[in-house]
């Protein structure tokens, strides 16, 4: 059983990273690597249970934050080619500085 669940797994993080690599746009390569990325949540998290490590469902946790926040963080970059950009125009922005 727990080897047909981690087969399946790498299975389908093997389509996401085939995805990634022939996706026609920006974005379809950045939903892959999420996928990738959840899936790797996930692996980890079937590991610890089958194993009997509750610990293992923590850093599966810490990884899913780490990569929500990389997913946005790239995506604004994309987006606005500025990390520090606060999403607001510049004729907004100085009419509140003013």
């Amino acid at each position: 059983m727990y080897i047909a669940a981690v087969v399946a797994i790498l299975i389908a993080i093997a389509l996401g990273l085939v995805r990634a690599s022939l996706g026609p746009t920006i974005y379809d390569r950045i939903l892959a690597v999420n996928k990738i990325g959840t899936l790797t949540v996930l692996l980890i998290a079937v590991h610890g249970f089958l194993a009997g490590r509750p610990e293992f469902l923590d850093i599966a946790l810490v990884y899913a934050l780490i990569n929500f926040i990389g997913t946005i963080a790239v995506l604004k970059y994309f987006h606005f080619k500025d990390l520090g950009h606060d999403g607001r125009d510049s004729n907004e922005a100085h009419k509140e500085d003013a």
